[in-house]
């Protein structure tokens, strides 16, 4: 069981797939779910290990669901008697299980790094590169010259401007860093797929005039207005590696202080912003419904019963409450 789990969660962290480690620090007999459990589980369920099923596997799914949108780390309990005074960070649930027992679950989501492309190959790029790194940023070299003996820091090297065959999400983030080498193309290039930030490196002057080129070719007013030009917090920066850690610091900032869910990604230069919903804009959840019987959540594809009334299904996560439902319907209507 332990190999499978450390072996599951390395294949994850290496293919960038966000992903919960979920223990099971104490529990109370009779649960099935015993300390030192440990289960791996993806944003569809799980994926290795064991930590108990019924109303914890539930519970788990729900706070993984939840840990996996916000990236921090929760503590449960799932108790025949919750406490309405529960310690402080400790979310409780109830044990409706018939199997009773008492299990505490620390819930930690393990979250890829984040995605840094630069795009040129000048000074400031290549100091970018080395603090970026000492950061545990994955990194991405996009220039003529990219190979990994020209920019070893890098992980990933490109020769061509056409981003289209990467993929980026809200932890992706684009600095063009070309300084005077097809600074338009580069930006185009940037500002042609979907990303959290672009950075542009270089002086309101040079800014204006690539941006006036931009307009040109349909790169809309608010599209333009998004980048950060120039780029970095103002730290009175001179020499290249000064720059370099004013541009990672203003990431840094957007990376952990900008709520995702609120922001709208451009997905091509042209097109107008659609709305979406949260659903549609975030993250794929596992469909999370109710029990009416105990109120807890269940994970829809873990439901123990599910029973038809006037033609809506209910969801039941285990034999007690499918009998309470059973004895009195109207109760729960």
């Amino acid at each position: 069981m332990t190999d499978e789990f450390f072996t599951t969660a390395s294949e994850l962290k290496t293919r960038g797939e966000p992903f919960a480690a979920v223990t099971v620090v104490r529990n109370e007999s009779p649960s099935s779910g015993k300390t030192g459990d440990k289960a791996i589980f993806g944003k569809n369920g799980l994926l290795a290990g064991w930590i108990g099923g019924g109303c914890v596997y539930s519970i788990a799914m729900k706070e993984v669901s939840d840990a996996l949108e916000d990236g921090k780390t929760r503590f449960v309990r799932v108790s025949p008697h919750p406490k309405s005074d529960a310690p402080s960070g400790v979310k409780e649930y109830k044990m409706t299980c018939h199997s009773g027992g008492t299990v505490d679950l620390f819930i930690e989501p393990v979250m890829p790094r984040p995605h840094l492309i630069v795009l040129g190959k000048s000074v400031i790029g290549r100091a970018l590169l080395r603090i970026a790194k000492a950061a545990d940023f994955s990194l991405t070299i996009v220039n003529d010259e990219a190979t990994h003996d020209a920019f070893p820091d890098a992980d990933h090297w490109q020769t061509q401007f056409d981003l289209s065959g990467m993929a980026f999400d809200d932890r992706t983030f684009i600095v063009v860093s070309t300084q005077g080498d097809h600074d338009e193309q580069a930006l185009e290039a940037a500002l042609s797929v979907t990303c959290r930030y672009v950075g542009f490196v270089g002086s309101r002057k040079k800014r204006d005039g690539v941006f006036d080129y931009l307009k040109k070719k349909g790169i809309s007013e608010a599209r333009l207005k998004a980048v950060h030009a120039p780029v970095g917090l103002d730290i009175n920066g001179k020499t290249p590696e000064e720059v370099a850690i004013s541009i990672l610091a203003e990431i840094i900032r957007e990376y952990r202080t900008q709520d995702v869910s609120k922001i709208q990604f451009t997905a091509t230069k042209n097109e107008p912003v659609a709305e979406q919903t949260p659903e549609e804009s975030g993250p794929k959840r596992p469909q999370i419904i109710t029990n009416p019987v105990c109120g807890m959540p269940i994970s829809l594809g873990m439901a123990k019963y599910i029973v038809e009334t006037e033609g809506e299904p209910i969801y039941f996560c285990c034999d007690g409450c499918k009998n309470k439902f059973d004895a009195e319907p109207e109760k729960y209507g």
